[in-house]
């Protein structure tokens, strides 16, 4: 049920500060305003918070971990908000970083 719990936190955490991000870049880059700004810095406070909740007390472990969510779930936001389209490596890679995530937050311990 941990590991569950887990992975729903960082899924949790990807949308919040990839959201949050995005939603920056949409109010400076796209010009959309002040209020998709602020509603960006909200979301990328709730993405700190997210990661606070995380079975795991070690924070460099959850920090290294969510790199790789973070990569596998940037490509999918483009996905989704920007129309991207990964390309095979794209997709090797992401699955190399979720591989990586895996080992360091669920692999056996000592």
């Amino acid at each position: 049920m941990l590991v569950v719990r887990s992975v729903v936190l960082f899924v949790a955490a990807a949308v919040a500060e990839i959201g949050g991000c995005w939603l920056v870049w949409q109010g400076v880059r796209e010009h959309r305003g002040w209020l998709w700004v602020g509603a960006g810095t909200i979301a990328l406070g709730g993405y700190g918070f997210a990661a606070t909740l995380q079975p795991d007390g070690h924070f460099g472990r959850i920090l290294a971990a969510y790199g790789g969510v973070f990569v596998a779930g940037s490509l999918a936001w483009g996905m989704v908000a920007d129309g991207y389209r990964p390309d095979r490596l794209d997709v090797l890679g992401a699955l190399v970083c979720l591989a990586g995530v895996a080992l360091i937050m669920y692999a056996p311990r000592s």
